[in-house]
């Protein structure tokens, strides 16, 4: 086998590429406001009770109407996969991770097609909605490949006439929450890592973007995915989420999505259920409040260049977007202040369908409302520099805002916004800054730009995220190259794409034979 290797990303200077997306485009403007059935071992059911899916750019144009799921139909996916389960985790693990590489094979010939579903479905720019799907390439090809070396088990001692296996068995049924933010890749990747390590799942896409989880069920079919491995099941987080978090069969949950969503599920999987016998596992990430740390020394340049695309790259929905800069000293900080503003000013702002817009449209109407009130508590917290306006007249669109001389204790400092708002802040030393850096109940990602070898070195063992980044920017984590997940209330300490995420979903068995 081919050893693992990142999927590159489309460069979009090669006009074969251009045509190709925007070809894609039209190809996907032809299908909008269709109808899509849930899919529950293997069968499509359509219900009364919809839920629509709309371009957040153009808040009027539906990009596809999708049959929602209740308890009853919940129950039913939870009987299907729960049965489903005696057979797929018989398996090979080989062959599961096949269908995981041949499912890669298939999204790389859609690549540009799926791109165009995210730029309307999820108002991703061109370079967002690439990488969002090469994340989801990733994903496949990685987590194939990490089950093929599970599947051999972990050498054990053995004693003179005594023959010991210690190897992985899967859980059970799990429930996948996925998010909104990458609808394809988180979702792709939380779904794929409890299908190849033997569970099935029940799918919950988020609300605002489930076309493009049923693409993704329609390439798994393809794939060669036996019906009832993955279920298709849309629907109220009210309603279906809590039913499945708290049912009895459900053996784990996976969630990406807020702190609050997030500490709730934790919640109520702790609680026994009637005719459960086991303690679920909930496997959680839950959001950051991100920093990127200037060192007075640093190379300037690179550091405003880093805070402007970490910080409004998809519209700041990242929860590993740098919210939060703090710059040490006075005159590294006016430098990096006032670079940051032209750079920000420069954002093309606008339909992610055009390729020259960086920032598109935040997620929906509630996401509009709340960032546009953070603006609102920021002018009375900080010096406004960039941005500040808002429109959704037609899309729900805000501009990249930043403020200057903000209070580290401030909200717009220590509550997670998840859009294009920024705040910086000075300070006095290296040391002060890490502490800046530190003084969130989050811990997900950081970045440190500096020249400094000592103060790198304190960085790295004082800065408690779990992606830390040296002279760059705090988003971007590749699969397999730098593992993704954070610490405190960023979620459950767990590393998508890291050598040991698919273990979450198993458990490990010892066999002692003696001879």
């Amino acid at each position: 086998m081919i050893p693992y290797k990142s999927e590159p990303l489309t460069d979009f200077s090669v006009e074969a590429n251009r045509q190709a997306y925007l070809e894609a485009l039209k190809k996907v403007e032809s299908q909008l406001g269709q109808e899509y059935p849930l899919i529950i071992g293997g069968e499509r059911i359509t219900t009364e009770q919809k839920i629509t899916s709309y371009n957040p750019a153009n808040k009027t144009e539906v990009v596809g109407v999708v049959s929602k799921a209740s308890q009853e139909l919940a129950e039913k996916a939870m009987q299907v996969a729960f049965s489903t389960f005696d057979t797929w985790k018989k398996v090979d693990p080989v062959i599961r991770a096949e269908v995981l590489f041949k499912a890669a094979a298939i999204v790389r010939r859609r690549k540009f097609e799926l791109c165009a579903w995210l730029t309307k479905e999820a108002g991703k720019p061109w370079p967002q909605a690439d990488g969002d799907i090469a994340e989801g390439i990733d994903f496949l090809e990685y987590y194939g490949r990490q089950m093929l070396e599970l599947a051999k088990g972990k050498p054990v001692a053995e004693n003179p006439g005594q023959i010991n296996k210690y190897t992985y068995i899967p859980l059970g049924v799990g429930v996948v929450i996925s998010p909104w933010n990458f609808p394809f890749a988180i979702m792709l990747g939380t779904t794929v890592a409890a299908a190849v390590t033997g569970n099935t799942v029940l799918l919950k896409p988020a609300s605002t973007t489930p076309v493009i989880a049923y693409k993704f069920m329609e390439i798994m079919e393809e794939a060669g995915l036996p019906a009832g491995v993955v279920n298709y099941i849309p629907g109220s987080g009210a309603e279906v989420g809590d039913y499945l978090v708290d049912h009895p069969r459900t053996r784990f949950i996976s969630f990406t999505g807020s702190r609050d969503v997030g500490l709730r599920i934790n919640e109520r999987a702790s609680v026994l259920n009637e005719g459960q016998i086991w303690i679920k596992r909930v496997i959680a990430e839950m959001g950051g409040k991100d920093t990127i740390v200037v060192d007075d020394d640093a190379d300037l340049e690179l550091a405003a260049q880093s805070i402007v695309t970490s910080a409004f790259g998809f519209s700041g929905q990242k929860c590993s977007a740098c919210s939060r800069a703090v710059i040490v000293g006075d005159q590294a900080y006016e430098t990096v202040l006032n670079r940051v503003v032209e750079l920000t000013n420069e954002l093309v702002v606008g339909d992610p369908t055009n390729e020259e817009t960086f920032v598109g449209p935040v997620n929906d109407g509630g996401a509009f409302k709340k960032i546009s009130e953070y603006i609102e508590i920021g002018k009375g917290e900080g010096r406004l520099v960039a941005g500040g306006t808002v429109d959704d007249s037609k899309g729900f669109f805000i501009n990249p805002t930043v403020f200057a001389d903000v209070d580290p204790q401030a909200r717009i400092m220590q509550e997670e916004i998840f859009g294009p708002v920024l705040a910086l802040t000075k300070a006095n030393n290296f040391d002060e800054a890490i502490d800046i850096a530190n003084n969130t109940v989050y811990g997900l990602t950081g970045a440190v730009i500096s020249n400094n070898r000592f103060n790198l070195e304190k960085a790295r063992k004082d800065f408690h995220v779990g992606n830390l980044y040296f002279n760059r920017g705090c988003t971007a984590a590749t699969v397999g190259y730098q593992p993704f997940g954070g610490f405190n209330m960023s979620g459950t300490d767990s590393k998508a794409g890291g050598p040991d995420y698919l273990t979450l979903h198993m458990q490990a068995k010892t066999v002692s034979e003696s001879l």
